[in-house]
């Protein structure tokens, strides 16, 4: 995570604008590249991606000031209700992006990301997870930070995945298909579990994929990625972006999301950001790198700490995040298979507690190098890439910023290895664990929640509790077809 000799100011917005690019602007750009459609993308309360394309010739400067009235918000889910529906998108400028696989037969498109406002002059929508972020953002200005913030993003990308629920009284099934995958008598160099780690091509069969998903992303969509790389399990892929403000990030998050998507199926496969798809092989996470900054100075920074040239501020910042860390989950964490990967000896993160180079704590403050003021940051392990990014990165903050309020004493770091270190030690440490599924999630939002109020309205947290609860109760009613290997013959 670097920056500019500037700090903090220098960090780019989404679609390679600063947030000054104005709407004159857009509207020559829009001209220049003979765009003929635009679709206005905006994300949905639990993280999903939709848009709505209209003809290039219908916008002007008033709909960047205005917005559109082009979304029933009732056919969203966790949207609004069918007797109160009308609502107005309106495009970010700065998110201008060219659609590189919707440029042919005249059909050029741009796309610019929305933010969604209550029809009849009402306002920003409560929840438009862009403006959480944004509120968030927005807090941490009025008590005097900036914010850096980036995600580690990690997904599968396998030739073919089908399942059959649908007739779950009389069966269910998955089936996954992967060149890369051990159980595959076709492929070349099968790639053995939990020995996936930085491989080369041919064995690293995703390498092309990757690529293209970052030419793509930094040419076309003003993204900038530092890194891409084959992860620990087979058909598992990371991508790297450089760091923005939480917005910024988030943004590009959904972003990433959505160009990997589309070059997988170019090349015939399909990629999914599920965190555990593959049984007894690592899962995908999220960890989420976050720092303050203060009059251009990184707040996080204290050359006189011996330990990890942490101030004071991080320190807190870390008190916070332990603190909340299990209702946390409920949105860093946001489905059952969540818990899949929040499980001892696959490198995720199952207990409270923070370190420096400890990758079994749930929070990690990076020292590759000594002197690292602008690069100085704690990386928060839990989440993953089910989650809704303007959520979960706006909770982080949240929970952070409540520890500095308060003076949130972490406690002493642990430099072990805590998947192995046996109970009794654990407790007398004071380490707690992460919840062991969702439903002790759901009930530690429901009982934890005041420090999101910043920026969560409660009709908010009301509907992520009831749309997880819903998942969890839609998973119980089902068997489960290890079930029939456990008990058929009791």
């Amino acid at each position: 995570m670097q920056v500019g000799e500037g700090g903090v100011q220098e960090v780019k917005y989404a679609g390679g604008g600063s947030a000054r690019i104005s709407a004159d602007e857009a509207l020559r750009l829009l001209r220049e590249n003979d765009v003929r459609f635009i679709n206005l993308q905006f994300t949905d309360l639990y993280g999903k991606l939709r848009q709505t394309s209209i003809s290039s010739w219908t916008i002007d400067k008033s709909v960047f000031e205005r917005g559109l009235p082009k979304l029933d918000g009732s056919s969203i889910q966790g949207f609004v209700e069918i007797y109160d529906s009308d609502m107005v998108l309106k495009p970010d400028p700065s998110t201008f992006a060219l659609i590189p696989w919707l440029r042919e037969n005249g059909q050029k498109t741009a796309r610019f990301l929305c933010d969604i406002y209550q029809g009849y002059g009402k306002g920003r929508f409560s929840r438009d997870p862009r403006w959480i972020a944004e509120k968030s953002r927005n807090y941490a200005k009025e008590l005097g930070y900036d914010v850096l913030s980036a995600a580690e993003v990690e997904f599968f990308v396998f030739d073919k995945v089908s399942w059959n629920v649908l007739a779950s009284y009389k069966e269910a099934s998955y089936k996954v298909e992967s060149l890369e995958t051990p159980w595959n008598p076709s492929a070349d160099y099968p790639i053995r579990f939990k020995e996936g780690y930085y491989p080369t091509e041919p064995q690293d069969t995703l390498a092309m994929i990757r690529g293209e998903s970052v030419v793509l992303l930094e040419d076309y969509f003003g993204v900038k990625c530092l890194v891409h790389h084959h992860e620990v399990a087979s058909s598992q892929c990371e991508i790297n972006m450089i760091p923005g403000d939480i917005v910024a990030t988030a943004d590009n998050i959904m972003t990433l999301k959505y160009v990997v998507r589309n070059v997988a199926k170019k090349h015939g496969k399909v990629a999914t950001f599920m965190p555990k798809p593959i049984f007894a092989d690592n899962a995908s996470g999220m960890h989420v790198h976050m720092s303050l900054w203060k009059g251009g100075e990184n707040a996080f920074y204290d050359e006189s700490d011996e330990y990890a040239e942490l101030s004071q501020t991080g320190r807190y910042f870390i008190g916070g995040l332990l603190e909340h860390a299990r209702s946390l989950s409920a949105i860093t964490s946001p489905t059952t298979n969540s818990y899949k990967r929040l499980v001892p000896g696959y490198e995720a993160p199952v207990y409270l507690a923070w370190s420096r180079g400890n990758r079994s704590a749930a929070v990690r403050v990076p020292i590759y190098q000594k002197g690292e003021n602008k690069s100085k940051r704690i990386e928060y392990r839990p989440p993953d890439p089910s989650c809704n990014p303007y959520l979960a990165l706006s909770a982080i903050l949240l929970a952070g910023l409540d520890g500095v309020k308060k003076k949130i004493d972490p406690g002493d770091p642990v430099d072990e290895n805590i998947y192995s270190m046996p109970a009794e030690k654990r407790k007398s440490l004071g380490i707690r664990e992460l919840p062991k599924n969702l439903w002790e999630a759901v009930e530690a939002l429901r009982s934890d929640n005041e420090y999101l109020k910043p920026a969560f309205t409660e009709d908010v947290i009301e509907k992520i509790i009831e749309k997880e609860e819903r998942d969890l109760r839609e998973l119980e009613m089902r068997p489960h077809p290890y079930e029939f290997q456990l008990y058929f013959d009791i």
